[in-house]
């Protein structure tokens, strides 16, 4: 993997108020992506495997992509400016027509929902990733909280 970019995984999707929290991260840090609530709906579905009764527009285009012979390669986190982040898709096509690197422009909650669905790698510029505020404390803090409160309520 370049040194320019970081693998990261999903760590947890939380409600906020104003729609989700995404936690991404590997062992040396989290950071967190705010989603409005559909998209953190779609990521949360794609998480538990649940089935739709008709298909999201997340499965439509992956839908689309098999039917044109083309698959997420991996998706890159690759700027954030004022709490704003920015994401790319790559796409890898091979079909009758050829083979093709396709490089898209997209958000970041699209195209994490594209690569958990397709179980493609998600990674973050180095930039990026230093950058964030790291938010491993709090996604700790929040999974107990939540463990606690199931403990209770099975009691």
């Amino acid at each position: 993997m370049p040194k320019d970019v970081v693998l990261v995984t999903l760590k947890g999707v939380m409600p906020t108020a104003n729609g989700c929290a995404v936690f991404l991260g590997n062992d040396a840090k989290t950071f967190v992506i705010y989603v409005d609530a559909p998209v953190g709906g779609a990521i949360q579905m794609t998480l538990s495997g649940a089935k739709r009764e008709r298909p999201l527009t997340h499965d439509l285009i992956g839908s689309i992509l098999l039917g044109l012979g083309a698959h997420v390669e991996h998706v890159v986190i690759n700027d954030a400016r004022e709490s704003t982040f920015f994401a790319r898709i790559l796409l890898r096509m091979e079909n009758e027509l050829g083979r093709k690197l396709i490089e898209l422009d997209a958000r970041p909650s699209d195209s994490i929902v594209l690569a958990l669905q397709q179980q493609r790698p998600i990674h973050v510029a180095r930039a990026v990733f230093d950058q964030a505020e790291d938010m491993t404390e709090v996604l700790e803090r929040v999974l107990k909280q939540q463990a606690g409160e199931g403990e209770e309520g099975s009691a």
